[in-house]
C-alpha cells in the first residue's frame, strides 16, 4: 500500500545523506497520506542505502503498525504527535545538520536574515527546550514552539523540518541547513540583522506563487 508515498519518504532520506544532513543511519522521514491518513516513516537504525521502498512502515496516526517487517523510527510518537496536531501538514523530517545544530546546542534560534530561509522555511528557526529523543514531549514541544515556520530546532539535539508535501519538508531541511551554514559564517565577521518582516513575506510569496514552472 502507498507505494508512491514509500519511495518518496525513501527518497528523501537518501537526500537527507546526499545533502550531509545525517549521518549513518540519524534521522527520520515521515509523509501522510491524505487520503487514508495513514503515515509511512522510515525504519529504525538501517542505513537508507540498504533499503528499498518495500521496507517502510505504515502506521496510523497513532502509531500502530498497518504494514511493515521493521520497526519504525524510535523518534515516531513525537513525529505523530506533530502531525496529529497540524493538519495543513503532510511531511516530518528530522536531521541532525551540523551547522544548524550548532545553534541548538547553544539554545538559539536561526534568524531569518536570508532571502533563501524566508523563501521555504518563511520565517525564523526557533529553538525549542531540550527533551529527551524517543518521546512523544519531542512533537509537544515542536508544535508549541514551531509557529509559522517550516523548521524548529530541538536543544542540543538537531533540527525538524515540515512541509505540506515529502518535497516540501525535504527543501525546508535543506535549506534550514543552508541558511545555518551561511549565518555561522557571517556571525564571525560581524552582526547579522534579520530580514524586514515585509521582506520575508515578500519572499516567502514569491517563492510559494512565482518560483518555478
Amino acid at each position: 500500500m502507498l507505494e508512491q508515498l514509500k519511495k518518496e519518504v525513501l527518497d528523501a532520506a537518501l537526500a537527507l545523506k546526499t545533502n550531509k544532513l545525517v549521518t549513518l543511519t540519524g534521522g527520520n522521514v515521515t509523509g501522510r497520506d491524505p487520503e487514508t491518513g495513514y503515515c509511512v516513516i522510515t525504519p529504525s537504525g538501517i542505513a537508507y542505502e540498504l533499503l528499498s521502498p518495500e521496507d517502510m512502515v505504515v502506521v496510523d496516526i497513532d502509531g500502530n503498525v498497518i504494514e511493515g517487517e521493521m520497526k519504525p523510527s524510535v523518534d515516531m510518537m513525537g513525529l505523530l504527535y506533530i502531525l496529529r496536531n497540524r493538519s495543513d501538514l503532510h511531511c516530518v523530517i528530522h536531521t541532525h545538520s551540523p551547522y544548524a545544530t550548532s545553534f541548538a546546542i547553544l539554545n538559539q534560534g536561526i534568524p531569518c536574515a536570508l532571502t533563501t530561509l524566508a523563501n521555504e522555511v518563511g520565517s525564523d528557526v526557533p529553538c525549542a527546550p531540550y527533551t529527551r529523543p524517543g518521546s512523544e514531549t519531542i512533537g509537544i514541544q515542536v508544535v508549541e514552539h514551531i509557529g509559522d515556520s517550516n523548521a524548529c530546532l530541538l536543544a542540543h539535539h538537531g533540527v525538524i523540518a515540515v512541509g505540506t508535501n515529502v518535497h516540501h519538508g525535504l527543501v525546508a531541511a535543506v535549506m534550514c541547513e543552508d541558511a545555518a551554514k551561511v549565518l555561522y559564517l557571517a556571525k564571525t565577521m560581524g552582526t547579522v540583522e534579520r530580514l524586514p518582516q515585509e521582506e520575508i513575506d515578500y519572499n516567502r510569496e514569491l517563492f510559494l506563487n512565482t518560483y518555478g514552472q
